[in-house]
């Protein structure tokens, strides 16, 4: 027999959204400050899956600017009807204190590969919003944000979309305020066998969290409850391998058979930091009573499931190297806040060549010169060949391990305050707590140097070569669980959102101009089976 194994979307890959159109299954997942917004991948037989699109692509569609850490793009719901594709994002402005700015907007498609629509506007009264396909109604869902003395989670509301006057209409329907798990958040609705289902995420979406389900025979509720709700969930299981199971989705194959998809967390260590963040798994189901159980039994979920009655379906997948001299950025790579423009990221200005002109600092939420992928194992090597010619000490370039703008590590090429000299720093911060390895390297007159980071679990080394052949360690090893949700978010003064995952890309500094420009030949990720 052939299994799938779990996650199907190794590395920061959260909140999924799935939707079968045909023979065709997409999954939406969240993105929040990293552009372009909302990460599609396409599957024929829920096993392999390949990322296509990143339909967030134009600043009049997404604009971060500014935003806080693991704000932006939350839960995106990702649907079908009638030709046409819907998508519904949270564009999180804020988050401190009790005012959340949480607007919520549409955009629309025939062609998921293609150009999306200009966002239209929903409502800012929540965030997870979610369209449902109602017959001749839509409805959208999402939870309601209250402000008031503490509560925050309000419960779930739902209420009429009109497609000719492209807006929300009509009365709001207040739908649930959840189960006694509390942190009810994550709506979707479905219909089948005469009930309308509602699934929803609950428990926080750390070691407690969960899916729950509920039913009702008129959409405007009242809804029970799963009569072992959750009934997905690993808050009990904490040996398992997948932590932190919930936030999810609901899809029906072309033969009848039932799937849900959900964010899971692979933790270092029991209980510990998920430095992959949070990934999307999937579960076969099993109706029993008008209701949706594990096929496995019990509600936690499985490293591996029977693989579907469908037919595999591969794909291919570039490479693990990127020399930079195509015309395009590979879809893996990602920016913080803002698109990639030839201002600051060409491929045109030097040929072979991707020159990054250096711009704010690692800790900016505004204007960083940082392109990034996802670190998708536990133990993986990245590399990339680096021409700078550093002028002052605020010329800064080379590899970056990241996970926001406090936590990182930097293994960079720069000089001493009249560029005279050239060198090798590495640079750390956890919690803005900075640290500086300085002059680890004398690279005077050289003008190729290669960088490497080697990290494994929760160690990050980082080496360099100035012959291609020849590494040498720069640096003390360093502790790359710092890279992670969970340790952002542990011990500290006040909460702060920590909802993303670790990257590993390149990245260029003028902290003096905004001008100074460094050339990359090529980046390379491997990752390293054990």
């Amino acid at each position: 027999m052939s299994y799938i194994q779990n996650p199907i979307l190794r590395g920061f890959n959260p909140d999924p959204s799935i939707c079968r159109v045909g023979d065709d299954y997409y999954i939406a997942t969240s993105t929040f400050e990293w552009f372009p917004g909302v990460q599609i991948h396409h599957s024929k037989d829920l096993k392999n899956w390949k990322l296509i699109a990143r339909p967030l692509n134009r600043i009049s569609q997404l604009h971060m600017k500014g935003i806080p850490d693991s704000c932006g793009v939350w839960a995106p719901c990702l649907t079908y009807d009638d030709g046409v594709f819907y998508l519904v994002y949270t564009n999180v402005k804020s988050f401190d204190g009790v005012w959340k700015d949480t607007p919520n907007y549409m955009v629309t498609t025939t062609d998921i590969h293609g150009d999306w629509s200009e966002p239209i506007y929903l409502s800012s009264r929540g965030f997870d919003g979610s369209l449902f396909h109602d017959g001749d109604k839509k409805w959208y869902v999402s939870m309601l944000v209250d402000h008031r003395n503490g509560r925050f989670f309000g419960g779930i509301e739902m209420q009429e979309y009109d497609p000719v006057q492209k807006k929300l209409v009509g009365e709001v329907h207040y739908l649930t305020e959840g189960t006694e798990l509390g942190l009810t958040e994550g709506p979707h609705l479905y219909k089948r066998d005469g009930y309308y289902y509602i699934v929803l995420a609950e428990g926080g979406t750390e070691y407690g969290h969960a899916m729950s389900i509920g039913r009702s025979s008129s959409i405007y509720g009242p809804y029970e409850f799963h009569p072992k709700h959750p009934f997905i969930s690993a808050a009990e299981s904490e040996d398992n391998v997948l932590q932190k199971s919930g936030h999810g989705d609901l899809v029906e194959t072309q033969n009848g058979d039932w799937y849900a998809v959900f964010l899971v967390g692979r933790p270092l260590t029991t209980r510990g930091n998920c430095t992959l963040g949070r990934e999307t798994a999937i579960e076969e189901l099993e109706w029993k009573d008008g209701w949706p159980w594990l096929k496995g039994g019990g509600r936690v979920p499985r490293e591996q499931i029977p693989q579907p009655k469908l037919p595999e379906y591969t794909f291919s997948h570039n490479g693990s190297i990127v020399n930079f001299n195509a015309t395009a950025i590979p879809i893996e790579f990602q920016s913080l806040r803002i698109p990639m423009t030839e201002d600051w990221c060409s491929l045109t200005a030097r040929k072979g060549f991707l020159r990054l002109y250096g711009k704010e600092s690692l800790t900016s939420l505004h204007q960083q010169s940082l392109l990034a992928r996802r670190i998708q194992d536990f133990h993986i090597v990245a590399s990339t060949e680096l021409e700078f010619q550093p002028k002052n000490l605020h010329h800064m370039a080379g590899l970056v391990f990241y996970y926001n703008a406090g936590h990182y590590h930097y293994a960079c090429v720069t000089s001493n305050p009249d560029g005279s000299k050239k060198m090798l720093n590495v640079i750390s911060s956890d919690n803005y707590q900075m640290s500086f390895q300085e002059e680890l390297a004398d690279v005077t007159g050289v003008e190729s140097v290669i960088l490497k980071g080697e990290m494994n679990r929760d160690v990050l080394q980082f080496s360099c070569s100035t012959d291609g052949a020849n590494f040498k360690n720069i640096g003390r090893p360093l502790d790359a669980s710092i890279l992670s949700d969970d340790h952002v978010r542990d011990g500290r003064s006040r909460y702060r959102p920590a909802f993303t995952g670790s990257f590993v890309g390149i990245c260029c500094q003028d902290l003096a101009m905004n001008i100074h420009h460094a050339d990359f030949k090529w980046f390379d990720y491997q990752e390293i089976k054990n």
